[in-house]
């Protein structure tokens, strides 16, 4: 299957959204709007001073009677000729025409009067009612993915609870009688690279990581681990080809799994297979191979977590290539890039094993089979 296909595959296979629930502003952080977020009150509320100065009415000069503050909910009207001292934030009292800033006015006793050649104009430095958005308006559509600046927006037109989908609780199964969980490697044994490099992935894409759990290179427990897994969405790592040792196509058959996507046209990483488990949901075969593995997060997880969480698809962004950027005789090739002022340039050590280059890496290259010439516009997909 062509990497475009699978990856569309995989995003449609979850578009089966998971159910809303409704969560306190502090714990919406992460998850995805359910639905539109609209305002429960105008922004601002009323009319207020952008400046620290005086609310003046009409031309100057002015008599100053008084002072506003911000936290007032009651606020005297101001006559022609007068000014109120007044701070940033601080309700307008009505009849004032503008703010003139304190460094901009100078007082004579009672008097205030302007300094500087430049005159005041009508609703200078005031923030008039509804200046971002009126009761009512949509301001963000379903499917935003929730952070500090939506939760501040949400707070300040009026919401203490928003409405999103749960997160979808994913099971990693790292599979391996060859992985060490710490220490040097040795003959024969490596470094378990990708338990500690897919889990914050997969929470940045909007996962809750129920588990971590190595399993053997045994039939039986890797038939079992599925067969009793309760995970939205379970990933694994390794056993996608057809080694000794390789048991994830059988152990899906035993328990009653659907194919989806059974390799996909793409290096590294061209193992990698989706299946639907039993229930609806959903398991993503990465290769063993850590660069291997990471192509097919971008192929195959990310697309499914996106779909399943309710986020709004978002696809690869277009650059140009700086350089010739090689490709693979017949498949598309995932390649670790940086920025330049030019465009995209490729890092060494890419191998499907390897992690130095996509440790320095900005994205990943999308290059079609046969490379990609300097200036052509390539497609960059995020690098974890």
């Amino acid at each position: 299957m062509s990497w475009s296909r699978a990856r569309e595959t995989a995003r449609r296979a979850g578009l089966r959204p998971l159910p809303v629930v409704d969560l306190p502003l502090a714990g919406a952080l992460g998850h995805v709007l359910a639905e539109p977020l609209g305002a429960l009150t105008d922004l601002p509320a009323f009319d207020t001073s952008a400046m620290d100065g005086w609310a003046v009415a009409g031309p100057g000069p002015w008599r100053v009677a008084g002072r506003v503050l911000a936290g007032r909910t009651e606020v005297a009207p101001l006559a022609d000729g007068s000014a109120v001292e007044i701070a940033t934030g601080a309700q307008l009292p009505p009849g004032a025409t503008a703010v003139l800033r304190r460094e901009h006015g100078r007082t004579e006793g009672t008097l205030l009067r302007e300094r500087g050649p430049e005159k005041l104009t009508t609703g200078q430095d005031v923030r008039p009612r509804g200046q971002e958005c009126r009761r009512g308006e949509e301001l963000l559509p379903a499917g935003t993915v929730i952070g500090p600046a939506v939760l501040g927006l949400a707070a300040a037109c009026g919401h203490d609870r928003l409405a999103v989908r749960r997160r979808p609780v994913v099971q990693v199964l790292v599979l391996g009688d060859e992985l060490l969980d710490s220490g040097t490697p040795g003959p024969g044994l490596v470094r378990d690279a990708l338990s500690p490099l897919l889990p914050p992935w997969l929470h940045a894409a909007g996962a809750e990581v129920a588990e971590v759990r190595r399993v053997r290179d045994d039939f039986g427990l890797l038939r079992d681990a599925l067969r009793y897994s309760t995970a939205d969405v379970v990933v694994t790592t390794g056993g996608t080809a057809a080694g000794p040792v390789d048991f994830l196509h059988r152990a899906l058959a035993e328990v009653g799994a659907r194919l989806l996507v059974d390799g996909v046209a793409v290096r590294p990483g061209h193992p990698m297979l989706l299946a639907e488990l039993p229930g609806g949901r959903h398991l993503v075969g990465l290769p063993g191979n850590p660069l291997a593995a990471v192509a097919g997060m971008v192929t195959l997880a990310l697309p499914l977590l996106h779909a399943r969480s309710g986020r709004a698809a978002f696809g690869p962004a277009p650059a140009p290539a700086a350089v010739l950027l090689p490709g693979h005789p017949v498949d598309t090739r995932l390649q670790p890039v940086r920025r330049t002022a030019e465009g995209v340039v490729p890092l060494a050590f890419d191998g499907p094993a390897m992690l130095r280059g996509l440790a320095r890496a900005e994205a990943l290259a999308v290059i079609p089979p046969g490379g990609a010439a300097a200036g052509e516009v390539v497609e960059l997909v995020e690098a974890p």
